[in-house]
């Protein structure tokens, strides 16, 4: 049993452990443009909301955002976009995805 289990919680290393034991550990390599941030304490999570919201801030573009992606991917069209735009049109993530349709 993987150590963090023990104590009711997993690390990122005991899931690799299991993967590698089953043999389905794959390997990336995180090449320009990627970060990885541990939020493993208070401070570190701090951290890492501080260095998104800065990137976020600096290049006008959003962390992660579910519907970029889907539309960049052919998963949602121009309309589904608009929609979820609509629906967040009061904050400043539905101004962005209002961005994206022009």
């Amino acid at each position: 049993m993987p150590e963090g289990l023990a104590r009711g919680e997993l690390e990122i290393t005991d899931l690799l452990q299991m993967y590698l034991e089953k043999g389905q550990l794959r390997i990336e390599t995180m090449g320009r443009g990627y970060a990885w941030l541990d939020t493993g304490t208070h401070a570190s999570l701090l951290d890492a909301g501080n260095f998104v919201r800065t990137l976020e801030e600096r290049q006008g573009l959003q962390t992660g955002c579910p519907e970029e992606i889907a539309r960049q991917l052919g998963w949602i069209n121009e309309e589904q976009l608009r929609q979820r735009a609509e629906m967040f049109a009061k904050n400043e993530y539905g101004a962005y995805l209002d961005g994206l349709l022009k």
